[in-house]
This record gives structure tokens, sequence and C-alpha cells, in this order.
């Protein structure tokens, strides 16, 4: 394709809004559509409502066209994150309709899909790239109201008689108008307080969200309040039930911008002339025109075939970038949990298969195994947390693709979200249908202030009940109580090892040496199972002070001295110091409380450096170079990583294949 070439546009799913796209993409000035991907080719009026468009059996057929180079998925909220990693698989541009995903975490595996396919990737908000969006960047920047203090917007229509099977409705679509509607005045007003703030976008602090939940299971109406960084706070409001005003209200401290219809410039879904009006103190009002500017999808589709013309994978501002999409739908997300909204496609029965739609499989080149003493089989190098996902929708992409990726060691925590990082792990077990042996399970019990031997038992009954299970491969006493007898918190332990209901090992997490070596001697004089596992903090970074309460590291030369001796396992929570070594810039974090208390001292300011020289040697990341630090010790290290997103994930595992040197080593300590 030339720079002159029209994009080849395919039309995943022919509903209102794909026509809407038709007819913009008709009046574009970059691209062509050739061919739509339906499930019911036979419908009438197809060939009328897409005039000149082949007409595919199928959306694996329009996926499979060689003809197509960039396809337009206008298919309902739920199946937009599926068709979207399948067409950047088959190497196919993608712009989704909005919302592109059902969350945050499920835009991040499209966005991840995309990254890894090289190929474009745009949520389709089309008001975004209308010339009356620009023009309100532009006045909201040069101060023409003054300093902005107030946002309030809505988007609300009445669909009359509730009817439960249709989209904007229905639970198992994805209805309801916080998804359909209530994104759009989220961005704008996500958009605004950027503008207002010199940047393309900008994110609450603080997000307060309701609805009124109806006979569907969906939101009929709902508000939400967002609080940002600058102290600009937005009202905005959405409805399938309701009629509202729809203005665009912008509230400065020398007066208001207001713009009625600001989603369809003043106009029609075909566009509009589209106008701002400045509303002064004294009620002067000045109208800015943007004039009769074009069909209002034909910016969209021009906005995409100009990016790929360039290169470029993602929009420029105004159109959603990446972290733009990312950050909407983390406040949609918040909105909804603050509604108590769950979609039943989100729920354990019904998502039983990865997000994008295939059987759950380990995938080519997976991770190496190592084995581990006490445990009846070889494990992934590294084990998984994931006590970060709120929701078990969100945690099941990061189980499923540590999984695939040959990973088969997870850690969880009877404290962890009080439970729910246990029962996501159950449920994603069983949803998926694996079996246990495939499994290793890390267990903990017996946090501060519990840390008593006689909650042990009773905190692992949870646990195993959470998991779904009847047993754990590894156990942690969680912190430790030097107020008690060593000795009784192993007879604890060794009464659950005797009960198999822990079938490894087990030890202490966050224990200093000297409690371990005391905890094995009197397992050995009294002829109880003994420790032989460690759980504490280690890393290239030394831990100055305790992350929290009770913390404890073993990466002075002393412990792992002892380590080295014994060859006890250490599963290392923090490994990477978290976040410390991707602080590139050096010490200009200070506003991070946790990193200046636990990581900032001049020993690792120097290791972080010698990591950043000898990543750039490797062509690596520094990040990378700490967590080979970690596995290249003399004793046995399971790293405990804990991404948020797919392509952190990525990067931890791509540092398993380094293997330093003991000079390397040793030169990065020094």
């Amino acid at each position: 394709m030339t720079n002159t070439d029209p994009i080849r546009w395919g039309i995943l799913g022919p509903g209102a809004i794909a026509q809407d796209f038709q007819r913009g993409l008709a009046r574009s000035r970059t691209g062509k559509l050739v061919a739509i991907g339906t499930r019911n080719p036979g419908k009438p009026g197809l060939a009328e409502a897409f005039p000149g468009a082949r007409i595919l059996d199928g959306y694996d057929a329009l996926l499979a066209d060689a003809e197509v180079e960039a396809i337009y998925i206008a298919t309902p909220h739920s199946n937009h994150a599926e068709w979207a990693i399948k067409a950047a698989a088959a190497g196919k541009h993608i712009l989704v309709e909005k919302p592109m995903a059902l969350s945050a975490h499920e835009a991040g595996a499209i966005f991840h899909a995309a990254k890894k396919a090289k190929i474009f990737a745009g949520e389709a908000f089309m008001y975004r790239l209308h010339p009356q969006t620009q023009k309100l960047v532009e006045l909201i920047g040069s101060g023409v109201i003054g300093e902005v203090r107030l946002i309030k917007t809505s988007f609300g229509f009445d669909m009359g008689a509730v009817r439960p099977e249709h989209r904007l409705f229905a639970n198992d679509l994805a209805g309801g108008g916080i998804m359909d509607v209530g994104c759009y005045t989220v961005s704008i007003a996500r958009l605004v307080a950027g503008a207002a703030a010199g940047l393309p976008f900008l994110d609450p602090t603080k997000v307060m969200g309701a609805a009124h939940i109806g006979l569907a299971g969906t939101d009929e109406w709902a508000s939400a309040v967002l609080k940002f960084p600058n102290d600009i706070i937005a009202e905005v409001s959405c409805s399938i039930q309701a009629q509202q005003d729809n203005v665009l209200r912008i509230i400065g401290s020398e007066g208001r911008i207001e713009v009625p219809n600001f989603w369809f410039a003043n106009g029609t879904r075909d566009g509009g002339a589209g106008w701002i009006d400045i509303i002064a103190k004294d009620s002067a009002t000045q109208t800015i025109s943007v004039g009769d500017t074009g069909h209002l999808f034909a910016f969209e589709a021009d906005a995409v075939g100009e990016a790929i013309r360039a290169g470029r994978t993602e929009f420029s501002a105004p159109g959603m970038s990446w972290a733009d999409t990312l950050g909407n739908l983390a406040v949609l997300d918040k909105w909804r949990a603050d509604a108590g909204i769950e979609f039943g496609i989100e729920t354990p029965a019904r998502r039983t298969r990865p997000l994008h739609g295939g059987s759950l499989s380990v995938g080519t080149a997976p991770i190496s195994k190592t084995q581990i003493a006490g445990l009846a089989r070889q494990s992934s190098k590294v084990a998984l947390g994931f006590e970060f996902f709120p929701s078990f929708a969100g945690a099941s992409i990061m189980l499923d693709a540590f999984f695939e990726r040959g990973g088969n060691l997870f850690d969880t925590g009877w404290i962890y979200q009080s439970g729910k990082t246990e029962q996501q792990f159950g449920d994603w077990q069983v949803s998926r249908g694996l079996r246990r042996d495939e499994l290793l399970v890390i267990g903990k019990g017996a946090h501060s202030p519990l840390t008593y031997p006689d909650v042990i038992g009773r905190q692992l009954t949870q646990t195993l009940d959470r998991l779904q299970t009847d047993h754990v491969d590894v156990y942690f006493m969680h912190r430790d109580n030097l107020d008690v007898p060593v000795g009784e918190f192993v007879d604890a332990m060794d009464t659950e090892v005797k009960a198999g209901r822990i079938r490894g090992s087990f030890g202490g997490s966050n224990w200093s040496q000297a409690r371990m070596a005391e905890a094995i001697a009197y397992a050995q004089r009294t002829g109880k199972t003994a420790p032989a596992a460690l759980s504490n903090n280690f890393s290239l970074a030394e831990m100055q002070q305790p992350i929290w309460a009770g913390c404890v590291h073993c990466s002075d030369a002393d412990y792992k001295a002892w380590l080295t001796e014994t060859q006890i396992p250490n599963f290392a929570w923090s490994s990477q110091g978290r976040g410390f070594f991707t602080d590139r810039a050096g010490r200009d974090k200070r506003d991070n409380a946790e990193l200046v208390n636990t990581w900032y001292s001049e020993q690792n300011f120097r290791r972080r450096d010698r990591a950043i020289e000898l990543a750039a040697e490797l062509n690596r990341s520094p990040i990378q170079i700490a967590l080979a630090y970690v596995l290249a010790q003399p004793f046995p290290v399971v790293p405990l990583i804990g991404p948020r997103t797919l392509d952190e994930l990525d990067d931890s595992l791509s540092a398993l294949d380094i293997e330093l040197t003991p000079e390397q080593v040793n030169w990065l300590e020094a």
C-alpha cells in the first residue's frame, strides 16, 4: 500500500452503528469499505445498507479475507475484546466501537495483542475527532473562561418500554447507560480536565458513582462525580430511560462554555455545523462557529487512515490514545462497582474460556521449570501473585496468560483482599476445568494481628474452601510472633502436614534467620516436620525500612550465607524492588513515600546504576537485570512476581533466559 492508496476496510457486525460508520467511510479521504462479516448473510437489506461491500458469512471469514486491511468492530460490547484480539492476531488494524471493552483489564489485553502484532488499535469515540472538539481544547487552553472549576454533562435518552432482549437493556450483552453512553460523559470530562492542565487528558483521583438498576440487571439511569488532581470536579450522568438535555457545560472563574448536543456536533449522526457558546460573567455570549465540516464518522475513519499511513499504532490527541482508553475504562469500572453492576458474562460460571475465545493451552517456548525441594513436581521458575485484581474477570486474564506461558505456581494468601484472591483462583481453576495436579499453590496464614498457632488450622480451612481444593503445596506463616515459643508454630504446621492439607513444604514468611534456625532445631529434636521454605523479601535493592509492619528481608550477607549453607528455598516477594529499578531518571520520585523509605540508599542507587549499565550492555531493561540477579543466587530462589498488566508479565518472563555469571552478580553487588 502506498500513502495514496485507500485503506481497505471491513466491518464486523452490520448493526446500526456500523451503518453510520459506513456512511462516514464513504465520505472519507483515506478509506473504502470492501467487505462486511455477518452471522446472518442472508438478512434482507444488507446489500443496500452496505453498497459495494462483499457480504461474508461469519466473522472469521472477514478476519481471513486478504483484501481487508482494517476492521471496524461493531458487535455488542460483550464481544469487543474477543474479536479485537482475534483481529490483531490476524494482522488487521482495528477500530473498536466504544466502549472498547468491558473493563480496563480487557482493553489492556487488546492493546497487548495489538502491540505484539504491530497494528493500529483505537477506540471509536467519533466526537473526539471532530473539529469542534479540537476547537474546545484550544479555547480551554487559552484561558477564555479563566480557571476551569466544574464540568457538567449528560448523555441520556428514553427508550420507552423496557425490552430485556435489546442490547441496551440485556445484561448478557453488557447493556445499560454507563457502558453505552456514560463512557462519552467520562471521556469528555477527562479531556476537558486535561486541557485545563495542558495535557491530552487527566485521570480523576476520586470517583463516586450511583445508578438505578432495572429488572434486566443493567443501569437505566446513573450519575457519577469525578474529582481531578487540579481540583476540577465533574458531574456526569447518563440514561436509557430518561431524556436529558445532553449539554456540555464547563464552568470557570471568568465565565462558562456551553455546547448543546456535543456528541453529534449540534447535529445528527451524520454530523453538524458545530458551535460553542462562551458566556461571560455578565451573561454576554460569544458563539464560536466551527462550520459545516462534513460527516461525523468520516473524521474518525480518516484519523485511523492517517495513523496507519504514518506507521502509528494509536490515535493522536484529541483522539483516544491507549492510555486515554485505559483511564476512561478505569473510571467506568469504579462507577459500575459503586453501583453494584456485574454482568453475567463476567462471572466464573459464564467466563470459562480465555478472553481470546479459544481453549486454554500452554503455548510454545513455555516458562522453564525447576525442582524445588519438597514439591512433588517441577514448578515454573517464578510464581504469580495476583492480589491486585478487584474481580474474577480481571484476575482471570492474568491467570490465563501465566498458565498459557507455562506458569504453574500461584501465590495466594488468606488475608489478600479479605480472601477474594483465594476465591478468584478457586473459581478460575474450576471454570477452566484444570486438574489440581497441573497446578502448585502457595497459601499463607497467621498474618498480624492474628499471629497465633491456633488460627492456622481455622484459616487453612477457609483457604481450602475458597481455593476449592483439599490441599496447598506450600504454606507460610505470614508473620512471626516473638511472644510465642517457636515450637508451638511448628506443632501447628506439623498437624496440617500429617493431615495431608499441606503436601509440599511449609515455613515462615518474614521470619528472621534466628527464628527459622530455632524452628528447624525444635523439629529435629521432637521428630516433627521441619520448616523447609522461606518467603522473605529478597532483591538486588536491599530493603531499608519495612514496607509493612513485621516485614523481614534476607538480602544481607549473613542471611544469604545461611541460605547458601542450608539450601532452603526462598520464595522472594518484591524481588524487583517494587518499581525501584524502573525509575531510570534517578532520584526524582521523592513524592513516593514507599520508594523513598524502603529503597532509597546510596548503596541501592549504586546497584541500580550498575543494573542500568548492564542492561544497556545486554540489550535488556534494568528491571529484568534485577530479576536475573535474584535467580542467579547460590541458593534456590523462586521470585514472586505481581504483574498488573500483560506487558508487565511478558517483561518479567523475558528475564528468565538471562544467565548472569558469578562475576556479574558480584559486580552488581559491589
